[in-house]
């Protein structure tokens, strides 16, 4: 929990940092909300008893829940963030950080802008996030939806087939091309020169060099909804070159992202491993995604009125993973508590004079200690604070209480002072304040 308050509270300070206001949403959603909106993710959607007329089911994401209030509410321009538990029915795999119950933290634009300027600063949230976490060296894939459309129509993939071969290319980080190919050919129906034109595309990724041979390639220039997607793609890199974050991010092909709801840009950050992890077969995937859904709001309204969105999630519990996984390699131990004093007595008797001393500490605000015993033993006492890292003790016996004193320890240097009875709040408060 330490480790996770300290991922949590520096995402949620980011999001802050970029404007954006907190939103909840209940745990789970009208069935039919749900439905549909996922592709061949829906069997995943944990479905509820019906308890009294209503089919309900736990939220899958945090995405759908929103679009749903902002349809609901008529809100035509938000800056959200959301933080909470979302389920999935998969089959667990801990090492990789993927769970049944786990927490998402989003970040969204809606309302209608010029183009790809806050798509350019979703991109820009993600680097500062995994920048500031510290997690290695990362890679953002970034591809668009309409250039995946197009690509397909100009390869000879029936229009029916879209989603299916979508879903199977978002496949590509877990399994090798090949794989791919012969699933699309075999479980598909594709015809085999259709799965090898798609293959000559994913196989691409860069920078805006490749952007500009798209816009050059015989047959994808030829489709007028890829090549909207490629000018906007060659714009979200104008702003990412401003940003200073264009040599993060790169054009992949092979991107698809799986989820029906997106439209238009998409992005997933990926841990570059070291050849230490590599050996290790440690790999999480990916650690945060994201993308534009203009039509997702829409679904939601009865006059079908849309509100153009982009966002982004980072996925807290494969971070908390890694950070877990590093810190045993490192053998870091950590705090999993803050108190920073300890009430101690070398003497028997002074259970009173504890807890008054205590409850001084208490109401001054300080986060403080003692050991639940009448008569500890000093070294149990010192031992305690050792074990549990707790910086400072305070220690009252009978010669401090004639001379209207007590003791100041410092646990790590071992040195002690004495203070003054009425001073100690003060000189506590100036310790911790320099600490």
């Amino acid at each position: 929990m330490v480790v996770r308050e300290k991922i949590l509270d520096m995402v949620v300070g980011c999001f802050k940092r970029h404007g954006a206001k907190r939103l909840d949403t209940p745990a789970f959603e009208l069935k039919e909300m749900l439905t549909e909106k996922y592709g061949e993710d829906s069997g995943l959607i944990y479905d509820l008893k019906d308890q009294g007329g209503e089919l309900l089911s736990l939220r899958y994401d945090l995405t759908v829940p929103f679009a749903r209030y902002l349809a609901m509410n008529k809100v035509k321009k938000m800056k959200r963030y959301h933080v909470g538990k979302v389920w999935r029915r998969e089959s667990p795999t801990i090492v990789q950080g993927r769970y049944r119950e786990f927490c998402q933290c989003d970040f969204d634009i809606a309302g209608q802008f010029d183009p790809m300027i806050p798509d350019a600063e979703c991109l820009k949230i993600m680097c500062e996030i995994l920048s500031g976490l510290q997690l290695g060296d990362f890679i953002i894939k970034v591809n668009d939806r309409r250039v995946l459309d197009g690509m397909f129509a100009v390869c000879g993939v029936p229009e029916s087939k879209f989603h299916a071969i979508c879903s199977l290319i978002d496949k590509l980080d877990k399994i090798s091309w090949k794989d791919v190919r012969h699933e699309m050919v075999a479980k598909k129906g594709l015809a085999p020169e259709v799965a090898d034109r798609i293959g000559d595309y994913v196989q691409c990724h860069g920078g805006v060099s490749l952007i500009e041979q798209m816009f050059q390639d015989p047959r994808l220039s030829q489709n007028k909804q890829a090549l909207d997607g490629l000018g906007d793609l060659k714009l979200l890199f104008e702003y990412l070159t401003l940003f200073g974050i264009a040599e993060k991010i790169s054009f992949d092909l092979s991107l698809a992202r799986g989820l029906d709801y997106y439209t238009g840009v998409i992005y997933e950050a990926v841990l570059l491993q070291t050849p230490a992890q590599a050996q290790e077969s440690f790999n999480v995937g990916s650690v945060a995604a994201g993308g534009r859904y203009d039509k997702l709001v829409g679904m939601f309204d009865p006059k079908g009125h849309k509100v153009p969105c982009v966002g982004l999630s980072i996925g807290v519990e494969r971070i908390f993973s890694i950070v877990e996984q590093r810190m045993k390699t490192f053998g870091q131990k950590i705090r999993t508590t803050e108190t920073q004093v300890f009430v101690a007595t070398p003497q028997k008797n002074f259970l009173h004079e504890r807890l008054k001393l205590i409850a001084e500490l208490w109401d001054a605000g300080i986060k403080a200690e003692l050991l639940y015993k009448n008569n500890p033993k000093l070294l149990t006492q010192l031992h305690y604070c050792e074990d549990m890292g707790i910086p400072l003790v305070v220690i009252i016996g009978e010669q401090e209480m004639k001379e209207g004193i007590i003791k100041l320890r410092s646990v790590a240097s071992r040195e002690e002072v004495a203070i003054k009875r009425e001073n100690l709040v003060a000189e506590i408060q100036k310790r911790l304040s320099e600490s």
